[in-house]
């Protein structure tokens, strides 16, 4: 017997126990629950949002021998690859790390490299083996790049209220991490950062270059918070734009949606 979810249903997703590892044996049974929770640590890497608030989970299962098969979508046809593969993997990784299961497949439906990129994940091939004579590289380097963005976005979200409240550049770059009130926009920042190996405690500066991690001095902060303003604004107008493309190609909301946007 098989524990399905399908879009149209779903009640609150459980959390994952955290622990590590899979194979032999199931030593517990895994949720679907346990899934969703799972997928939900799985980001879009250009739109930095779980992929289930997202609406790109399709359905999830899990067999009462311990198989897990994951369905995604995306909002077009054409989707980048390197973007596809990047969800894809991180869906594997994190649904196969749940203890309980036996096996894991993740699906990528109506994509035009979907075959390539399902069979290229489930052989654990990376992708410049899966696109061979098409890809320039593996993908570390684009993460990267979106993760430098995303604390740009991040800086603004958090810096934003503080300069409406009155920070002066000179306030604004003296500030460390942990001066600011705790809200989620903070901590997301500060995640994302500790992500690239970027000064992440109470003690590192608020505002930082996210190449070298160096503190930005006060005639400098002008032009990087406009940057950080641009790249938040980008950042969400494609959210905006690839949810509305999602609820245009496809009637059913993902799993995990409602719940989470």
């Amino acid at each position: 017997m098989t524990e399905v979810v399908p879009a149209a249903r779903l009640g609150p997703p459980g959390r994952a126990d955290g622990s590590r590892g899979s194979g032999g044996s199931p030593p517990r049974s895994c949720a679907v629950s346990d899934v969703l929770a799972a997928l939900a640590t799985v980001r879009d890497p250009e739109l930095d949002e779980p992929i289930t608030s997202l609406g790109f989970v399709t359905s999830a299962a899990v067999s009462a021998d311990g198989d897990a098969q994951v369905r995604l979508r995306l909002p077009t046809y054409f989707c980048a690859p390197n973007f596809a593969f990047l969800m894809v993997a991180d869906a594997y990784d994190a649904v196969s790390a749940l203890k309980g299961l036996r096996r894991t497949r993740v699906v990528l439906e109506d994509h035009f490299a979907g075959e390539a990129i399902n069979n290229g994940v489930a052989a654990r091939a990376g992708f410049a083996t899966t696109f061979d004579g098409e890809a320039a590289g593996e993908l570390a380097g684009l993460r990267a790049d979106f993760l430098r963005k995303a604390v740009l976005a991040g800086t603004d979200l958090v810096c934003r209220p503080l300069v409406q409240a009155g920070a002066t550049p000179d306030q604004l770059t003296a500030m460390a991490l942990g001066d600011p009130p705790p809200s989620r926009e903070l901590g997301r920042l500060r995640q994302r950062r500790a992500e690239l190996g970027l000064p992440a405690d109470d003690r590192s500066p608020l505002v930082i270059d996210p190449v070298t991690g160096a503190g930005v001095t006060a005639e400098s902060l002008p032009l990087h918070m406009r940057m950080a303003r641009t790249t938040r604004i980008s950042v969400q107008a494609n959210t905006g734009i690839c949810r509305g493309m999602l609820r245009h190609r496809y009637a059913s909301a993902g799993i995990g949606e409602e719940e989470s946007a």
